[in-house]
């Protein structure tokens, strides 16, 4: 599947705290709020942000806001779980049977790295849920961290990663992959910069180096 594939695959399912709709109008036009939202909250934040700002952003009447959502905290939540299952379609939507363990890690970050460069406000918008919605953003990390460790035990069992590779690992991963994106996908903005594939070709020395099994 591929990256842009998935991420409609997510996009078209129902997030968290929003009303389901009954029609495809109506889940286009739930579509239009979240993308709206997505925009205001990156550019303002989520206490500057206003539902007004949002729908007509959107090209909808106010009033049609309260068919989807009960307030702007309700919103909020739907975009942080839409932005999440986003996030992880780009790398699924990556990543191929036949690659192997570490191959799989390097098409997983660089999914993410154009991702973030394509969507700058996911950054914004999920750090402001520690605050806002702390479940939703320990949620999003935690689920993240969870795809990651059951990747890196595929590759145990597959002979190709250390034995001792676990929840902490896994963890250590994501951190290295959240910072290296704020790097190289958010504040790499001037001049000439690397291409995802090969930041995350980079990146995938440190792991081969790190938890790969060594040679016999």
């Amino acid at each position: 599947m591929s990256e842009s594939a998935a991420a409609f695959e997510s996009a078209a399912s129902i997030p968290n705290e929003a009303k389901t709709p009954r029609t495809e109008r109506g889940r286009k036009t739930l579509r239009k709020l979240l993308d709206a939202s997505a925009t205001e909250f990156g550019e303002k934040g989520f206490h500057e942000a206003s539902v007004s700002s949002i729908t007509r952003r959107a090209g909808v009447a106010l009033g049609t806001f309260y068919t989807y959502f009960d307030s702007k905290d309700a919103l909020f939540r739907a975009l942080v779980n839409d932005m999440s299952a986003n996030v992880m379609s780009s790398a699924r939507g990556a990543i191929d049977d036949g690659m192997s363990a570490l191959e799989t890690e390097a098409a997983a970050l660089s999914a993410f790295l154009g991702f973030a460069r394509e969507h700058k406000e996911v950054y914004r918008i999920i750090d402001e849920a520690e605050f806002v919605d702390p479940a939703s953003y320990r949620q999003h990390y935690e689920t993240i961290a969870k795809r990651i460790e059951g990747r890196l035990a595929a590759g145990v069992k597959d002979g190709e990663l250390r034995d001792d590779l676990g929840e902490l690992e896994a963890w250590a991963v994501m951190g290295m992959n959240v910072f290296i994106g704020l790097r190289y996908a958010i504040w790499d903005t001037a001049g000439p910069r690397p291409s995802p594939d090969d930041v995350a070709a980079r990146v995938n020395q440190i792991l081969r180096a790190g938890i790969a099994r060594p040679a016999d």
